[in-house]
């Protein structure tokens, strides 16, 4: 079970100068739910298989799942991986989940992560980093923990960033600390124009019932804790994407109370995607069916599918 997690997304914007600017840079406390029970996803068709390895797990879990909803998979960076072990094991060091490092205290590296990045000679165009320190680091429960967390997923799920880098360190008897970096060096098209990426994908089974908001800072549905698994649609990071109608309903029935998240009204999420949260736990072994309409860069964007709970 995660403890917490964190995410930060950064931007390079090339004038006179390279000049890092952090978008949706807040940090989230996020829950401990999952979007599959971690003995079933074993069970999934196409699973990769367990290594043992926390760091290698995380990120073949991170493709299988991209892979599924439409993403094109990253391509792991000795550089990245670099830096991310390196954070791991500051925090590890230090007994502290963040992104900004002290200098000084022990394991430093780099006080933010565009600086960790430059250490490590890596050029990016856009960075966004991840975080979970978990109880549970076997097999895909800390890629399930970030996905099950809106404000990660869009980062996790991001079709234009290219690469990525992991690292994990445990604390004797505690907490395994593990870091996610992704980054492009260039933000060419990944997905045809006016298409998007959902989440949970469609036809995917064994859903979390539950997402406990209260976790997740901010907050994404302030006034309630026990709510509804998030369901997500996404384009590309320098793409714009606009809602006309977002709806979600157990097969047959009435569509639920949602809460909706989208720029500009709510920073943490990005220009290019949309959420809607359930402002209620959704029932278990039970079929739910999803509809966006909306615009991707001004292309009419319509989509059906459903999805299964656990």
């Amino acid at each position: 079970m995660p403890r917490t997690l964190r995410t930060a997304t950064w931007g390079g914007v090339l004038l006179l100068s390279l000049l890092t600017a952090c978008g949706g840079g807040s940090d989230h406390n996020t829950p401990a739910a999952s979007s599959a029970l971690p003995g079933a996803q074993a069970l999934e068709a196409g699973a990769p298989q367990a290594t043992g390895n926390t760091a290698t797990d995380t990120y073949n879990w991170f493709n299988f799942r991209r892979r599924q909803a439409g993403a094109p998979s990253v391509a792991r960076n000795d550089a990245l991986d670099l830096a991310a072990q390196g954070h791991s094991n500051y925090q590890q060091q230090n007994v502290v989940i963040t992104h900004d490092q002290r200098a000084g205290n022990p394991g430093f590296t780099g006080a933010t992560l565009p600086d960790r990045l430059k250490a490590v000679g890596y050029s990016f165009t856009r960075a966004g980093e991840v975080l979970v320190a978990t109880g549970n680091p076997q097999g895909g429960a800390p890629a399930e923990a970030l996905l099950a967390a809106i404000f990660h997923r869009f980062i996790v799920l991001e079709p234009r960033f290219k690469e990525v880098g992991l690292g994990a360190a445990t604390v004797p008897d505690g907490y395994t600390y593990v870091t996610a970096d992704f980054a492009a060096n260039g933000l060419a098209a990944a997905l045809a124009p006016g298409s998007v990426i959902v989440y949970p994908f469609a036809g995917q089974q064994r859903i979390a019932t539950t997402f406990y908001s209260d976790r997740e800072a901010p907050d994404p549905v302030p006034d309630r804790d026990a709510v509804g698994y998030p369901v997500s649609v996404q384009a590309g990071l320098q793409s714009t994407l606009a809602v006309d109608s977002f709806t979600i309903a157990p097969h047959g029935l009435a569509p639920l109370a949602v809460q909706l998240l989208t720029n500009p009204l709510n920073s943490e999420v990005p220009a290019s995607a949309a959420a809607i949260i359930p402002l209620e736990i959704l029932a278990p072994a039970t079929t739910y069916d999803v509809q966006f309409v909306g615009r991707a860069d001004g292309r009419p964007v319509s989509q059906s599918w459903s999805f299964t709970t656990q």
